[in-house]
């Protein structure tokens, strides 16, 4: 009896191969030219190791002022925890002018690696729809960014509203320009989260069943007040939306 692949594996095995492919060659392009996004996130790694996190939107040593919301803040401190092992400098303020190779090396692996999780969500969704991935070679991480909002999709997909909800929420709390989808989740989640149930029983389920709560919860700790006192919050707000400001 033949053989026969079927529609989801070969789909998977496409990405996978489209991913290995890109990955291969962010890692020939390591020496070649880079942007000043390079030196914007070498910044904030060693911004959010060196210093304590009331300081990380009120730090003046460059002129990379850290402009996203905290739950970035948290990725690039999460990112930095290994980055002494390579060179101590990559996590000393005020960052060198002249950054080594090491430097160079360590933040494009680590791109590459935060494109798992893209990886990852791009077959969830592609299980079901049969999605084709397109690699981002761009130096910034916006494979770990589309990576949740396509595992927020996925979550809506499946029917676990909850779970696309919070996700959604910590998207918004890692770039602010994801705001922009920001209303047509609110709608459909209140329509489909409370269809049929009338306005007033609709927000009553949102509350009860844990979709607000869940939301607030991550919205609270990426203000959380121990790390960003109420004196700090305005410093946080002129980083990241200085228009309105």
């Amino acid at each position: 009896m033949a053989y026969t692949t079927s529609p989801s594996t070969s789909t998977a095995a496409a990405v996978a191969w489209a991913f290995a492919a890109a990955t291969c060659v962010k890692l020939l392009l390591v020496p070649t030219y880079r942007s000043t996004d390079f030196d914007v996130h070498r910044y904030w790694l060693a911004l959010t190791h060196a210093l304590p996190a009331r300081q990380w939107y009120t730090d003046a040593s460059s002129q990379w002022t850290l402009d996203y919301p905290p739950f970035f803040a948290y990725f690039s401190r999460l990112l930095s925890l290994p980055a002494p092992l390579v060179d101590a400098t990559l996590v000393s303020v005020p960052v060198p002018d002249a950054p080594p190779f090491a430097h160079l090396l360590y933040l494009r692996l680590t791109v590459a690696f935060s494109d798992l999780l893209l990886l990852g969500s791009v077959l969830l969704l592609a299980r079901d729809a049969r999605r084709n991935q397109r690699p981002f070679l761009h130096f910034q991480y916006n494979g770990f960014l589309m990576g949740l909002l396509l595992l927020s999709l996925h979550f809506l997909e499946q029917e676990w509203d909850l779970a696309g909800g919070v996700v959604f929420a910590s998207l918004l709390c890692s770039k602010h320009l994801f705001l922009v989808a920001a209303p047509v989740y609110f709608m459909y989640l209140f329509r489909h989260y409370c269809c049929g149930r009338g306005v007033v029983k609709g927000l009553g389920k949102a509350r009860t069943d844990g979709l607000w709560s869940g939301c607030c919860f991550c919205c609270s700790i990426c203000a959380l007040r121990v790390l960003w006192p109420a004196s700090e919050l305005n410093g946080v707000f002129i980083q990241v939306l200085p228009m309105y400001c």
